[in-house]
């Protein structure tokens, strides 16, 4: 199926997609971590080897041990600018601005597809992991943006063991953006932070958000605030 929306250069998306079955496809936190890799450094389109060796560092240090050489190399050959995320059992969120023509696209074939990979050999199994094309929305309006940071931060709030601690959740980026930026220059909250005074300002509006209170699920495409 052809998809609707045409990506521009330097505009904002909200980017999802889950899996195909509806079923768990981030198990341990080695698939988190690996999913957070591939989110983190598939904005760029230099290739990475070794992957698995920065996974099992990460799973001892909460860390990617990617030399600060390394990094300086890859910086001008960004895609995408990853703007805020949220990975869950079945599912992500990813909010990011198109950087390059045809950037989106080729970083979600390499997510995706790099994470399919990855999990049907590690489970031994086949077929398709996520549920066809991903699903894109275009950012329109400041209070948009805002709500969609928001709904991707609670996202966590539908985990009973962290509903009211969804700021600890490690596999979001709302800690990076009401405390510290784990990823610096990866991720780039500052299209949203620039709005509010404070890190904690921001805590605040997200914590008095009416994002992920409705009894019924929202469907991405509701997001457009027009």
């Amino acid at each position: 199926m052809r998809r609707k929306i045409q990506f521009e250069q330097g505009k904002l998306y909200h980017l999802c997609n889950k899996s195909n079955d509806g079923n768990t496809i981030f198990f341990e936190k080695r698939d988190y971590a690996r999913m957070l890799f591939f989110m983190l450094f598939y904005q760029f389109s230099t290739p990475f080897l070794n992957i698995g060796r920065s996974i099992s560092y990460f799973t001892k240090h909460s860390r990617f041990n990617i030399r600060s050489k390394r990094m300086e190399e890859i910086y001008p050959h960004r895609q995408v600018q990853l703007v805020a995320f949220a990975i869950m059992p079945n599912h992500f969120h990813i909010l990011a601005q198109e950087k390059e023509e045809k950037g989106i696209a080729k970083y979600l074939m390499r997510l995706q597809g790099g994470y399919a990979k990855y999990i049907n050999t590690r489970r031994k199994q086949s077929g398709h992991v996520f549920q066809g094309n991903f699903r894109a929305v275009a950012v329109k309006t400041d209070p948009q943006l805002l709500y969609l940071s928001a709904y991707i931060h609670r996202n966590p709030r539908d985990l009973s063991e962290w509903r009211g601690k969804e700021i600890r959740y490690p596999w979001s980026s709302y800690q990076d953006f009401a405390q510290k930026n784990r990823w610096e220059q990866l991720l780039v909250p500052t299209v949203v932070l620039n709005q509010f005074s404070t890190p904690h300002s921001y805590k605040e509006f997200v914590e008095a958000s009416s994002a992920k209170l409705k009894k019924k699920k929202v469907d991405i495409r509701d997001l457009i605030l027009e």
